[in-house]
């Protein structure tokens, strides 16, 4: 199904009925909205990246949202918060729809105005006279009080359990008492509790099989303590564990080492594969420690802050920080002039332009390139009669603003800049991002980062160098572990490329030596089915398996090869 983003002039928004909005229950018709293009045809809009949808209804554009690829392409302007709870939306539906049931939960069609389906349970349709109307307008109004009167945030609506704690107090119907303050604070909140430790009880099982990545994560509060979260993460999602106050203790390697341990001994020592902290000394040397008492578990910073502080060391170099000085001026200049902001946002196509964060390196290349793309935008302003005409062509920062708009030579440097760190912008996207695992893209990711840096200078070392030097302090310092060089190894869609994979002896000894301290029994048959992966032996042969090695991520190309060896086992028999 194709999708393109409509233009105002060619869709308007639908004003639908008390009845329609009611029974348009799903989560999703929070963050879409229903058009009408030119031909009288209904479309469906993300309000997020604009892209609209003219068929599948509320379930595609949900996909979209919650970036399940496959039928429609991710949003990548949709907020984390949004995006986890439409795809744990999508899951329930799913895992409905396995067990037989025949309701949707809530994912009706998106132009059927008759039937309301929330959490597996059909509700029949609210009355739409006046009386029923009233009703629903009252009780909208009952729930906006409360939230005005505690100053709860707005974005609670999204929460994943907004809605069943609405319907759990409709199913009881008129007279039911809420929990009380003691409650909420003590009864109710053990049960929570034994409740998430159950969850993480199941999640250990998933531990053992899979093995797990332990996450330190140090902060410091508002009352100055120096906490630090520990994280398990395995592919069946993120668990919290439990926070340390170090406030009291000198954060020294051994100290860490021995916190290292506890958490360890506490998850399994057979269970845990990786150990992602903080990229200091004295955390560098605590995991090294660790390393030493247990050999098959390794350590590594987060690669995330890592590729930021790669990012920050580029941008502290003096004609970036130059090229990112006149572009914020330029960007000032724009929004505090409001004629100025108003003639290019009648600008065909025009979207505002990204500033730079105060806390991340990425946002002031991010913010570069978005200056880059609006080059005949804001060329077209200082040229244009509307603007030689008014009172802000004569503004004594204008002149500044006009020779840095007309001036080539920052156009082709920010050009030149903003091609450097694509690649690392997009590796830092794939490590921050939650939907996949990171660790089989960081080797190749940081090896295109180099060669990409190469190329825009056309392999002239004395152009390179200083950025690949940046990175090369901080990727073969603390990130180029022998874990990453096995998870490149074992990512069929890099490994299948012989075009491109890497040759390295690191990579090969990294490979041999996790699997090494790993396996400890039957590694000559672990050895073995190495050599099938290597030689693509059976349905790693697979052509269909083969041509999906690009498109899916290692652990579900891995069951498309389960799933393949089946069929061929079932025609066999056949």
């Amino acid at each position: 199904m194709t999708s393109s983003a409509s233009s105002p002039n060619t869709t308007q928004a639908l004003a639908p009925s008390t009845q329609s909005v009611r029974s348009k229950s799903d989560p999703t018709w929070d963050h879409c909205q229903l058009l009408q293009d030119a031909e009288g045809k209904r479309t469906i809009k993300c309000l997020y990246c604009s892209k609209c949808y003219k068929g599948g209804g509320i379930h595609r554009i949900k996909q979209h949202l919650a970036g399940e690829k496959g039928d429609v392409l991710p949003c990548l302007s949709v907020p984390f918060d949004v995006k986890h709870r439409l795809r744990e939306h999508l899951n329930q539906v799913s895992g409905s729809r396995k067990r037989g049931t025949n309701q949707n939960q809530g994912e009706e069609d998106p132009y059927e105005e008759n039937v309301v389906q929330r959490e597996g349970n059909t509700i029949p349709p609210i009355s739409t006279t006046t009386k029923g109307k009233d009703a629903i307008h009252k009780a909208d109004l009952a729930v906006a009080r409360f939230f005005y009167d505690c100053c709860i945030p707005f974005n609670c609506t999204n929460s994943f359990y907004y809605q069943p704690m609405i319907d759990a107090i409709a199913a009881i119907g008129s007279g039911y008492k809420g929990p009380s303050y003691y409650a909420i604070r003590s009864n109710l909140l053990h049960e929570m509790k034994k409740e998430v430790e159950l969850l993480v009880a199941n999640f250990r099982n998933f531990w053992k099989e899979t093995g797990c990545t332990i996450m330190a994560d140090g902060w410091q509060d508002q009352r100055n303590r120096q906490l630090i979260n520990f994280l398990v993460y395995s592919p069946k999602g993120v668990t919290f564990v439990r926070s340390v106050d170090a406030s009291d203790v000198i954060k020294d390697a051994k100290t860490l080492c021995n916190l290292f341990i506890e958490l360890v001994e506490f998850v399994g020592v057979n269970n845990v594969v990786h150990l992602v902290t903080d990229n200091a000394a004295n955390y560098k040397a605590a995991g090294a420690m660790l390393n030493e008492k247990f050999p098959s578990i390794y350590w590594s910073p987060c690669a995330a802050h890592c590729l930021n502080l790669i990012l920050g060391d580029i941008g502290k170099m003096d004609h970036v920080s130059t090229l990112a000085k006149s572009a914020s001026d330029i960007t000032k200049f724009v929004y505090n002039h409001g004629f100025l902001l108003a003639w290019l946002r009648k600008r065909r196509g025009w979207k505002e332009i990204i500033r730079p964060g105060a806390t991340r390196f990425a946002t002031t290349f991010i913010a570069l390139k978005s200056i880059h793309e609006h080059r005949h935008d804001l060329q077209a302003l200082v040229t244009s009669k509307d603007f030689i005409d008014s009172r802000y062509y004569r503004d004594r920062k204008a002149n500044r603003f006009v020779e840095v708009v007309m001036d080539n030579r920052f156009w082709n440097d920010c050009a030149i800049i903003v091609n450097i760190v694509a690649p690392l912008i997009r590796l830092l996207r794939i490590v921050d991002a939650d939907d996949r695992p990171s660790l089989p893209y960081v080797y190749d990711g940081m090896r295109r980062a180099r060669k990409t840096i190469k190329s825009v200078f056309m392999n002239k070392k004395s152009l390179y160098k200083p950025y690949t030097r940046v990175i090369k302090q901080r990727w073969d310092k603390q990130l180029r572990t022998k874990l990453h060089c096995a998870a490149y190894f074992l990512n069929p869609a890099f490994y299948y490329d012989k075009d491109n994979f890497c040759i390295k002896p690191e990579v090969q000894q990294g490979w041999l030596d996790v699997l090494q301290a790993k396996v400890t029994t039957r590694k000559t048959e672990f050895f073995k089915q190495s050599c099938i992966y290597h030689d693509k032996v059976g349905s790693f042969g697979n052509t269909m398996a083969i041509e999906t090695v690009k498109h899916l991520r290692p652990g579900k190309i891995l069951i498309f090869y389960i799933f393949s060896l089946f069929l061929i086992q079932i025609t066999n028999y056949l």
